[in-house]
């Protein structure tokens, strides 16, 4: 590993987005253990407003703000975000990534080897394998074992009419829907309880839906319906498994806030031993293999 601190470690942020400003940004401020380097942005006045309000620089050089950095967090599109995740981790800053890494196979992969020819730590921050509740769920289920069928439905109602959110603006999650957006959350639950994808099925629902049928490598079989253009009444994210013991039901969490400190966490403890996590940027890039299959079969329709 390159870049090992000896005081506070400095972890840096790409992005000035509502995920950078709601999350990323007063994670990094509030962490105890790390020191907030700096703010970057591909435009300098929201950069110099959230610097601002996190108490730290903003940066209108991101190669500055990789100097003067340990490690970065990435809070951009995905296919803004694995070029500058490169960059930063041939620079010899250990990353956290949003997902999905890259929504191109050819680009994630490139990444994944990037980041380990530079001997960099990564993670990718998929909110479930880091919220304390969610994450300890999914560490008993992956310990107990015999598990027949996994289901989860995330309906999110972020394209319905009449919709405030602020991520509704977004180009990308616009270009690639929930599949893209909420499936990277369901897979990092399935993976590592039910083991790696071996056949991939998917089906066109209304608008941006999609209907995912997964083949695993234990046997089991797993189903996902992923949209962000529910009605809102009809908002929820959900995901059970079925098995020996009976059913076993995902837990809620408290937003992403605890979980992005939990991902800081985890990259921390990936520098110091060394041990890549189990959520790093190759699980990121198999992630982009699976979805790029199953967009393959079901692909958006631009009207």
């Amino acid at each position: 590993m390159t870049k090992l601190p000896g005081g506070k470690p400095r972890i840096g942020l790409l992005g000035t987005g509502p995920w950078a400003e709601r999350t990323h940004a007063p994670a990094l401020a509030a962490h105890p253990g790390v020191e907030f380097s700096g703010v970057w942005g591909r435009r300098a006045e929201p950069a110099a407003a959230l610097a601002a309000a996190c108490g730290t620089r903003a940066y209108d050089d991101v190669d500055a703000l990789l100097a003067a950095s340990d490690a970065v967090a990435l809070a951009l599109p995905p296919d803004v975000q694995a070029p500058l995740a490169a960059r930063a981790a041939a620079a010899g800053c250990h990353v956290i990534l949003d997902k999905p890494v890259a929504t191109s196979v050819a680009t994630a992969r490139e990444l994944a080897d990037a980041v380990t020819k530079a001997q960099v730590a990564s993670v990718v921050f998929c909110t479930l394998r880091f919220a304390p509740a969610t994450a300890r769920w999914i560490d008993e289920q992956a310990a107990a074992g015999g598990w027949f069928l996994g289901e989860a439905h995330w309906l999110g109602s972020l394209f319905a009419p009449g919709s405030a959110s602020a991520y509704a603006a977004s180009p990308w999650r616009r270009e690639k829907g929930g599949l893209w957006d909420v499936g990277p959350h369901v897979l990092s639950v399935f993976l590592p309880v039910l083991g790696d994808v071996t056949a991939v099925t998917c089906a066109a629902g209304p608008a941006d839906t999609r209907h995912l049928v997964l083949r695993h490598t234990s046997g089991a079989t797993s189903t996902a319906t992923l949209t962000l253009s529910a009605p809102p009444a009809a908002a929820e994210a959900a995901l059970s498994l079925y098995g020996e013991r009976g059913r076993s039901a995902m837990p809620d969490w408290d937003g992403a806030l605890d979980a992005f400190g939990g991902a800081v966490d985890a990259l921390l403890e990936a520098i110091r031993t060394g041990e890549p996590h189990s959520c790093d940027v190759r699980f990121g890039a198999r992630l982009t293999e699976i979805l790029a299959e199953a967009e393959a079969a079901a692909p958006m329709v631009t009207v």
